[in-house]
């Protein structure tokens, strides 16, 4: 169940509000006059949500490069490469 809020509870309530995001790592929804104005989420959900996004944008494109042809690299000599490098052998 969302946990809905009105503005007001934003401005009286702010220090729960966070609280309340860090420790169930779920949004506030915030309305304004009963309508939905805004969401107040923890700013690590928030990172690791705009990082989920960035990882399926590239991973569109490269299923689109798949498609358009393009060849991929052998995953065996590609992790042995990184852990030469990690590694430095």
């Amino acid at each position: 169940m969302p946990s809905i809020r009105p503005i007001s509870d934003l401005r009286n309530n702010a220090n729960e509000i966070s609280d309340f995001c860090r420790q169930t790592r779920e949004p506030v929804f915030i309305t304004r006059n009963g309508t939905g104005d805004m969401v107040v989420m923890n700013l690590e959900e928030y990172e690791r949500q705009m990082a989920t996004i960035d990882l399926y944008g590239k991973l569109a494109i490269a299923e689109q490069q798949i498609a358009d042809g393009a060849e991929g690299e052998d995953f065996a000599a590609v992790a042995k490469e990184m852990r030469g490098r990690v590694h430095g052998v």
